[in-house]
């Protein structure tokens, strides 16, 4: 198990690590900086750097998971990739399924690839699936992830927000992330943008989750994101979905 720094989770699993970048909020991965200092530090599982690789041997790691926890599904990868074949992805939806105790948040960048994986299957009653939507190109993946049926929970991820997503259809969407990029090439997030989603989403009726500035504060001072912190408007706002 990993314990997860990602306020919005408790723990991660990763049967898959790395992913190649299809959009504008891949230019600074994350997830590739921090695989490339694992490689460097030799940690076996990151042996590869950041290219995709599958790892049979993690896949039953939530079976020794006894105590119920939010578990954040491939935070180092996505799920949906082009080259993670269905029949994998099902190996993870079984070990999903046999672990009724937790809830999987799955969250990915290839909504037309999991909207055609559920075509034929069902999703599992303890999995929130959701998308992320950083730039107003993206928003077609709202309409993918609302054509998914019977879905627990949707969410979107407006993570990084990188400029303002206008008017947003929020039907059957459940929980809504915001938060700023963070790292030493962090573009900066303005504080109309988060607004804008946060009022749409309160009038909606819906979860909103501002997760933090990131790099570059609400005054557009650049500092740890720590500093920054999650504050918005003066208020922390960290509702989670019923």
């Amino acid at each position: 198990m990993s314990i997860s720094r990602i306020e919005w989770t408790e723990a991660s699993w990763n049967p898959i690590t790395g992913c190649t970048k299809i959009s504008s909020g891949c230019k600074y991965c994350y997830a590739e900086v921090m695989s490339r200092r694992l490689c460097a530090m030799r940690v076996g599982k990151y042996r590869n750097g950041f290219q995709l690789t599958l790892h049979e041997d993690c896949l039953d790691e939530p079976l020794q998971w006894k105590h119920p926890m939010t578990i954040f599904v491939c935070s180092m990868s996505d799920l949906f990739h082009k080259d993670v074949p269905f029949e994998f992805i099902d190996k993870v939806f079984s070990v999903i399924k046999s672990t009724p105790q937790h809830k999987y948040q799955v969250l990915t960048k290839r909504a037309d690839r999991m909207e055609e994986y559920f075509k034929s299957r069902t999703v599992p009653s303890n999995v929130w699936l959701g998308v992320t939507v950083d730039v107003q190109t993206s928003k077609p993946r709202i309409d993918a992830l609302r054509s998914i049926k019977n879905v627990p929970i949707r969410f979107l991820s407006c993570e990084p927000l990188l400029e303002d997503l206008g008017t947003l259809n929020l039907d059957g969407i459940d929980w809504i992330i915001v938060g700023g990029e963070s790292g030493i090439m962090a573009r900066p997030m303005k504080e109309e943008w988060a607004l804008n989603i946060k009022n749409q989403v309160e009038a909606a009726g819906k979860a909103f989750y501002f997760k933090q500035w990131g790099t570059w504060g609400s005054d557009g001072i650049k500092r740890s994101k720590k500093r920054n912190g999650k504050k918005l408007l003066g208020e922390v706002f960290q509702a989670m979905p019923n």
